[in-house]
C-alpha cells in the first residue's frame, strides 16, 4: 500500500492508513486546515508622513520633514506623532 501523505510503499498492519505517526498527523492538519481563510497581512505604510523630528542645534521640530530649514543639517528622530489641535485649526482656517 502507498502512503497517501508521502508516497511511499508501506505494509499496513490493522486498519493504518499511513505510514507513519508523522504521515496520520500531517494529514489530520491538512484536513483540519483546509477550511480556515488565508491570512491576510496589511500592506506597509510609510512613516515617514507621521514621524516628528528635532534638531539637536536649534530645537526646532518638524512633522515628516528630516532636514532642518535653519541649521541645514539632518534631526534625529522623536517618534510618531501628528499636528496637534490648535495647528490643525490654523491648517483648515489658512485653507478656508
Amino acid at each position: 500500500m502507498t502512503c497517501p501523505i508521502c508516497q511511499h510503499p508501506f505494509t499496513p498492519n490493522g486498519r493504518r492508513r499511513f505510514c507513519s505517526d508523522a504521515c496520520r498527523a500531517a494529514a489530520y492538519r491538512r484536513r483540519r486546515d483546509a477550511d480556515k481563510p488565508p491570512v491576510v497581512v496589511p500592506a506597509a505604510r510609510p512613516r515617514r508622513p507621521i514621524t516628528i523630528y528635532e534638531c539637536d542645534l536649534c530645537g526646532t521640530r518638524n512633522l515628516s520633514e528630516q532636514r532642518c530649514n535653519d541649521c541645514s543639517t539632518f534631526m534625529r528622530r522623536i517618534g510618531i506623532g501628528g499636528c496637534c489641535p490648535i495647528c490643525l485649526l490654523t491648517e483648515l482656517q489658512e485653507a478656508l
